[in-house]
């Protein structure tokens, strides 16, 4: 038996951060849903149920964590910085989707909330 893909996700990890453009949000802060579909091989891990074949969710989510503890000014510069961080802790990593939301952004807006998805690859 062969999987056509293998992907690992932790959707939607809570964060409370301090990133954006505005001084404000660099003070008060918010509150950051991170969402990851990461494409890798697990077969291994799939047939013999040992954590060495596969990458582990929890190192994921603290690689996450500690990158969301540096602001940034952007979305997208943020997204970019963990993504990478992934490909280079984890090389067994083939792409990843990341999507960031920020919520109650200040807009001046009634927007629940703003964000960006983007897809890596090697």
């Amino acid at each position: 038996m062969k999987a056509q893909s293998m992907n690992i996700i932790l959707d939607e990890m809570k964060f409370y951060s301090y990133h954006g453009v505005l001084p404000q949000e660099n003070t008060v802060g918010a509150e950051y849903k991170v969402s990851l579909d990461i494409e890798t091989d697990f077969s291994e891990a799939a047939a013999t149920d040992n954590l060495e074949g596969t990458i582990n969710y929890a190192e994921i989510h603290e690689a996450v964590k500690e990158e969301m503890n540096i602001p940034a000014k952007l979305l997208e510069h943020l997204a970019y910085r963990i993504s990478k961080r992934l490909f280079d802790d984890f090389p067994a990593i083939i792409n990843i989707g990341i999507t960031i939301f920020k919520e109650n952004p200040p807009m001046g807006a009634d927007c629940k909330n703003v964000g960006i998805k983007v897809k890596y690859f090697r």
